[in-house]
C-alpha cells in the first residue's frame, strides 16, 4: 500500500508498506499528522482526511479509529444497508493519485524489475519525492473541477467527457 499526503504548496509524506491498515494508521499516518498539523482538538492547520474505498479502509472499526483521531473524514459506506458515507463508491475520478499522480509514480517506479517488495517500496518512495511541487499544486488545484464534474455527473464517471 502506498500512503502520501497531497497539499498544496510543500512537498508531502509518503510511506510505502503493507499490512495490517489499523497499525499503519496509528504508527505512522497519525504521528506524522500530530508532527504537521498539532494534535486532535488543538489542530494549528485545517486539513481532511481522504481515502478510497478499499476493503480494509471501509471496516467499521477502521472508520472509527479514523473518526477519532483526525478533524475532518470523509467516510465512505461501510455496509450496503446503512447509507452513511459522504464519499462515492470506486471513485477514481476523486483521487489526486489517480487521477494525476499514479501514472508519473509507475512509469518511474514501475519502469525496471525490482527483487523483492522492499526494494519496490524504496522506489515508489523515491519515485514520490521526485515528482515537482507544482505538478502536485496542479492536481490539488484541479480538484474542485473534478467535484464539480462529478455533481454535473450525478455522482457518476466522468472523466474524458
Amino acid at each position: 500500500m502506498m500512503w502520501v499526503a497531497q497539499k498544496f504548496g510543500a512537498h508531502s509524506i509518503s510511506y510505502a508498506f503493507y499490512g495490517i491498515f489499523k497499525y499503519n494508521l496509528r504508527t505512522k499516518v497519525f504521528p506524522w499528522a500530530r508532527r504537521t498539523y498539532g494534535h486532535y482538538g488543538q489542530w494549528q492547520r485545517h486539513w481532511v482526511f481522504q481515502q478510497d474505498c478499499a476493503p480494509s479502509h471501509k471496516a467499521e472499526e477502521t472508520q472509527n479509529l479514523i473518526r477519532d483521531n483526525v478533524p475532518e473524514f470523509i467516510e465512505v459506506d461501510i455496509s450496503s444497508q446503512r447509507n452513511n458515507g459522504e464519499w462515492p463508491p470506486n471513485s477514481p475520478d476523486l483521487s489526486i493519485l489517480d487521477y494525476s499522480l499514479w501514472s508519473i509514480l509507475e512509469a518511474e517506479a514501475c519502469s525496471k524489475p525490482h527483487q523483492s517488495v522492499e526494494a519496490l517500496k524504496k522506489s515508489l518512495v523515491k519515485a514520490w519525492n521526485a515528482i515537482p511541487q507544482e505538478v502536485i499544486d496542479r492536481a490539488v488545484d484541479d480538484f474542485p473541477k473534478r467535484l464539480k464534474k462529478c455533481i454535473d455527473a450525478r455522482g457518476g464517471h466522468f472523466e474524458n467527457k
